[in-house]
Order: C-alpha cells, then structure tokens, then sequence
C-alpha cells in the first residue's frame, strides 16, 4: 500500500516537473490567485550561457522558503525547480537541513500541526526522489505558531502557508 502511494507521489512529482517546464512566461503559475513572492520569477532575467546559468541557480539557491496553495501539501512547480537546486547542493556536501512546517491561522491547533507536518514531508520526499539522503532531512510542524504575517486578508494567510529550509 505505501509503495503504492510513493508511485503515485513519484508519477506526480515528475508530472509537475514536465508541466512546469513547458509552462509559458507570464502566467500566473500559482493558478491558486494567492501572491507567492516566488511566482513571476523568470530564470532567463539574469543573462544568458554560463553566467546566466549561475546567477539562475544562486537565484533559485536563495530561496528558501517555499509556499503552498490553501489546505494544501502539494508541492508547485516554482518550488520544484528551486528545490533541485538545494538537492544538487544537499547531496554535494552532505549537510543536514531543518524543513519547518507552517499554516495559516485557520483551524485547530491540531489539524494545522498535521498540516505543517505533510507539508514539511511533501518537501523531504521531493528532496529524497533527488537523491538526498533522508538522514539529512528533519521535518519539524509549526502549525499555526509561528506566522510569517498576522493579516487576516488573503495575502496575509498566503505567506503563512509555507515550509522554510533552514541550513
């Protein structure tokens, strides 16, 4: 049954990999109308070649926080592409990293720490399908405790629903 289940996530990790490479400029690529700071990112901004290449990756490098659409632990696509970076760096040097799970205010207390904790499981199990080491990964379920923006708008909310990959 759970090797079903991790075939199933496998199949939809590399669906939204391919998707999010033949996604077009422009786009809203949340498609949740939520304001991700990371949506709108075009990797080919910063140069072309060699050059290009390191500045997207030391772009994509200093992402670390990683969002999600409401009552949601699905990964999206912007997330997936800096993840393989970190991945690449993850299994380079071998260091340890803390996934922090976080939600939102709404909710029990007790539904948003289960929520933070898939959230933070969807990021190790994305990590692992790219080679790193579960032993390198901790995952850790904030919950509700500790919000990035205390608005109650949308935006707000958004920004709390989130993983943060702490070195």
């Amino acid at each position: 049954m759970e090797m079903l289940k991790f075939g199933k996530l496998a199949a939809l990790a590399l669906t939204l990999a391919v998707a999010a490479g033949c996604s077009s400029k422009g786009a809203d690529e949340n498609g949740d109308g939520s304001t991700n700071p990371n949506a709108g990112y075009d990797a080919n901004a910063n140069g072309s070649g060699t050059d290009g290449m390191l500045a997207d990756e030391a772009a994509l490098r200093a992402i670390t926080t990683f969002y999600f659409a409401y009552d949601s632990s699905d990964l999206l696509p912007e997330a997936m592409r800096a993840l393989d970076v970190h991945a690449k760096d993850l299994k380079g040097d071998g260091s340890r990293v803390v996934l922090q799970g976080n939600t939102d205010q709404r909710g029990t207390r007790e539904y948003n720490m289960a929520l933070g904790e898939r959230r933070g499981m969807a990021v190790q199990r994305y990590l692992v399908l790219q080679g790193v080491s579960p032993a390198q990964l901790e995952v850790v379920s904030y919950g509700k405790e500790r919000l990035a923006a205390t608005g109650t708008d949308e935006d707000s909310m958004a920004q709390n629903r989130r993983v943060n990959l702490v070195k």
